[in-house]
């Protein structure tokens, strides 16, 4: 027997009770549910549904019903189909037609926007709590490792000379974006949607003001068919999601290279990598390939709910039940991600000699051989292709240009003088750039300290 089964002649299929359940999944709402219930019963007491002792009954039934979930005392069933109908179905088994009563004045379409949102809210500030630990890890280690020069790339090709401290403050920027996109989208989240009925507002004067403060949100829903058909909410946080996952990703492909014996630049701890069931030497940097595997995974969750919503008519439809799916998956992945992702790089071996001796092949100079006959006053295109000669004629000499004579350098110009070898020592190099935001000493420095004012403030608010 359902709770809604009044105008039926006959049961549901068992079919269809298999085929349109939810309870295999949003089990996980029972914590919020309970709670969204509890604050109901409150507002209903409030204006005169429910008398006081009425609401005190069914407060302390619900709250034994969530101890018998957590503790495992009680099943979900999923002949009643849902979270919420399993709730007030062992409500009214617990206190008989009371419980019954506490379904006045809301739809299971505000409910269930009530608990997704009550869930994503705690999740997100998980997550915001984990990407916080991860931008203070970037902090550490770029403080650490500040002094150590390794070759910057484009096009997977070295480029520049940098700083590692350079280099982890770059991805201290990502994942900054990150949290301030997390936070945003927390806005959103925090919207009060019950009172909103099934999609037309209630025949009750439902102190909405009560239910805010009680729950604990920022503001009211304004328009009840919104309120329970939106799930842009959940599309931004998929969306979040999945460029926090895409950044993650980038800097595993990263780690992934240079624990190669290729580049050798890292070794990761024997904790975070894995064997070869076939081949003994094997140590591979698996936790890194999983995280970058596992962000496919996040963008086909949004690209699901984006799907599930995209011709939606107003106001709910059953479509809709699908929503949970992606986002809790979404929320276990990166949360999982991020935990173990700042483990890994929290010990992982930099191997800073590996990372110098790289600098020296590949000219990461020729850029600063350029601004040097720039600032002897010659054009910078003209300058670029002196240096370009200079290069080509160093491959084929087999040379570094910091290994050319004074006198090799002459043949492509005569504005060069002793001081070039200082101007192109890989150090000075690096020191040489002076513009904000640069790989300086100078300038990583005021990274790092304007990286930890950041997480101070954040932690202050």
């Amino acid at each position: 027997m359902k709770l809604w089964d009044g105008r039926f002649q006959k049961g549901t299929s068992k079919l269809l009770d298999v085929f349109g359940n939810s309870i295999t999944f949003d089990y996980k709402l029972h914590k919020y549910d309970i709670q969204g219930s509890i604050a109901h019963s409150k507002m209903l007491g409030k204006i005169g549904v429910l008398k006081e002792d009425e609401v005190g009954t069914i407060v302390k039934a619900l709250k034994e019903i969530l101890e018998d979930i957590d503790s495992g005392a009680s099943e979900f069933k999923i002949e009643y189909e849902d979270i919420h109908m399993n709730v007030e179905v062992l409500l009214i088994n617990k206190i008989g037609e009371l419980g019954k009563k506490l379904h006045t004045a809301r739809s299971r379409n505000d409910q269930v926007a009530l608990d997704l949102r009550l869930y994503m809210r705690e999740e997100i500030t998980t997550i915001n709590g984990l990407t916080k630990s991860l931008l203070e890890t970037l902090i550490d280690l770029s403080e650490e490792y500040k002094g150590v020069i390794l070759p910057g790339y484009t096009h997977l090709q070295r480029a520049q000379p940098i700083r590692l401290g350079f280099y982890f403050m770059a991805y201290f920027e990502m994942f900054k974006r990150d949290l301030e996109r997390l936070e945003d989208t927390y806005k959103r989240v925090n919207i009060l949607p019950l009172g909103s009925g099934a999609l037309a507002g209630l025949n009750y004067e439902s102190d909405r003001e009560f239910l805010k403060d009680e729950l604990g949100f920022d503001s009211i829903s304004l328009n009840a068919m919104d309120a329970v058909s939106d799930r842009d909410f959940a599309i931004e946080f998929l969306s979040a999601a999945s460029i926090l996952m895409m950044h993650l990703s980038r800097f595993c492909e990263e780690l992934i290279l240079w624990s190669s014996s290729e580049f050798k630049f890292i070794t990761m701890d024997d904790a975070f990598s894995t064997g070869s069931s076939i081949m003994p030497q094997k140590k591979n940097p698996d936790v890194a390939e999983l995280i970058r595997g596992k962000t496919g995974r996040t963008y086909g969750n949004l690209v699901s709910l984006l799907t599930i919503m995209k011709s939606l008519p107003l106001a709910y439809n059953k479509d809709m039940q699908e929503d949970k799916i992606p986002v809790f998956d979404s929320c276990d992945t990166v949360k999982i991600s991020l935990e173990i992702f700042i483990e890994m790089i929290k010990t992982m071996k930099i191997n800073e000699k590996e990372m110098y001796n790289a600098t020296k092949a590949g000219f990461l100079n020729a850029t600063d051989v350029a601004d040097y006959l720039v600032q002897k006053n010659v054009e910078f295109r003209n300058a670029h292709a002196i240096v370009g000669k200079i290069v080509f004629y160093c491959i084929e000499e087999k040379k570094t240009i910091e290994e050319l004579s004074f006198e090799e350098l002459k043949i492509f110009s005569d504005i060069f003088e002793e001081d070039v070898y200082n101007r192109i020592d890989i150090t000075n190099t690096v020191e040489a750039k002076c513009s904000k935001g640069s790989t300086s000493m100078a300038s990583v420095e005021a990274m790092i300290s304007q990286g930890d004012a950041y997480l101070k403030l954040k932690a202050s608010l």
